[in-house]
């Protein structure tokens, strides 16, 4: 039975926006719409939220799991991670 996109949640990991959007520790549930992250950040992390959502493995040196790390284009400057959440989990 397909049960439809897997949620993907995003934490930051660290942050040193220069306009002060995040903060390190913050989570973002993606079920349906985007979450409110600047349009530079979420375009590099949309590609893996999509593949993930849609379940993917992603490429993680040699092994494949259901997360990943990016950072934004800005000089790094803020970093977060990408994860597939099992059906039970909030």
């Amino acid at each position: 039975m397909d049960r439809g996109p897997v949620r993907v949640k995003l934490t930051i990991l660290e942050s040193r926006c220069r306009s002060g959007y995040f903060r390190a520790g913050e989570e973002f549930i993606i079920e349906d719409l985007c979450p409110p992250l600047c349009h530079e950040l979420w375009n590099i992390v949309y590609p893996n939220v999509f593949a993930l959502r849609n379940g993917a493995m992603l490429d993680q040196g040699e092994d494949r799991a259901a997360w990943f790390e990016a950072r934004c284009p800005d000089g790094g400057r803020v970093r977060v991670r990408g994860e597939a959440l099992p059906d039970d989990e909030e």
